[in-house]
């Protein structure tokens, strides 16, 4: 595989994303107290060693800016109007621009850095940590809870190396927008002394409230009107087909949210990868997928790249749509 213009031959993916844990993250992006710690808990030790090296490794890993940069514009709208009771909420806006403006005036397209084993900490769980200056930026830019980091290992000249990507969980941003709208009901019903009357109010707005989905229904059947089976799958029962969006509805305007050119008609498996950016199509109707899944889960998911799925529905809407898709979800 190509990256930057350097070539590198794909070795795996750790199985398992990284949380960013808020206990991880720089002060003023963190929700509880403390001062935040350095190392990183990647997962249990034994896994973590068999796939970074042995018992006190140190790690050659890179980032690209170009990915940083595509994250902070993933991200952007958590920043603008968070979902989460951030310790510095209030600069929010102002810290996306100067963090922005950070990863801008890197020098290099691919950023170098090493991580070691904290190996003196006892105990199953595996740990790592860095002094160099782009782990701390890393920690920097990311929202704890809605951001978390994958990792490729790469065989470069015959050396190992590590590829760090930083992602936004839009999933877990509407999670967490659809908790605060629950909230706002159970204040209302607490500040108001209508004991009793707060699970009544949830359950006469579940579908707004609970998963604040508002105009989700109709927007449902415009996509099934268009296209009433899963164009790569071609099942046609309606309890097996899901509504899936392009640009995410956490991210989405109130237009968008219910514009059914911004989504396609999924089943299941299919939906998941499209909606965790592991899939995503051109224009022409073909299948992009996603480096960061392993070579056995890549041969078992049953298409193949470039394949052409003659039925997916497209016009300009949903080319614009999926130009946000290609470029900020997608795991490429």
């Amino acid at each position: 595989m190509i990256i930057a213009g350097e070539k590198f031959i794909f070795d795996g993916t750790f199985d398992t994303p990284i949380t960013v844990a808020d206990s991880w993250v720089m002060p003023k992006n963190k929700l509880g107290d403390g001062n935040g710690e350095a190392k990183l808990y990647v997962g249990s030790r034994d896994k973590m060693e068999a796939f970074f090296g042995e018992i006190g490794f140190t790690a050659t890993c890179f980032v690209l800016r170009q990915d940083l940069q595509a994250y902070m514009h993933a991200i952007k709208a958590e920043y603008l109007m968070p979902s989460q009771d951030y310790r510095g909420k209030d600069e929010m806006r102002l810290l996306w621009k100067e963090r922005m403006e950070k990863i801008n005036a890197l020098s290099d397209d691919i950023v170098f850095f090493t991580l070691r084993e904290q190996s003196h900490l006892v105990g199953a769980r595996g740990y790592v940590n860095s002094s160099d200056r782009i782990y701390r930026l890393i920690r920097e830019i990311s929202l704890p809870l809605v951001s978390y980091i994958s990792v490729m290992r790469l065989d470069y000249n015959g050396q190992l190396m590590f590829y760090l990507k930083l992602f936004t969980d839009f999933e877990e941003i509407e999670k967490r927008k659809a908790y605060i709208e629950n909230y706002g009901v159970f204040k209302k019903a607490e500040e108001e002394n209508l004991i009793g009357v707060y699970e009544e109010e949830v359950e006469k707005k579940k579908p707004s409230v609970r998963y604040g989905r508002e105009g989700q229904d109709e927007y449902r059947k415009k996509l099934l009107e268009e296209c009433p089976f899963c164009p790569i799958t071609m099942i046609n029962e309606e309890s097996l087909l899901i509504a899936s969006h392009i640009k995410p509805w956490a991210v989405s305007d109130s237009r968008e949210r219910i514009d059914p050119n911004n989504g396609f008609i999924f089943s299941p498996l299919y939906d998941k990868l499209f909606d965790r950016g592991y899939i995503t199509f051109s224009n022409d109707k073909r299948v992009s997928i996603s480096n960061w899944l392993s070579r056995q889960v890549k041969e078992r998911i049953g298409i193949k790249e470039n394949q052409l799925f003659q039925f997916l529905p497209m016009n300009d809407e949903r080319a614009h749509y999926l130009d946000y898709h290609r470029r900020t979800v997608f795991k490429g």
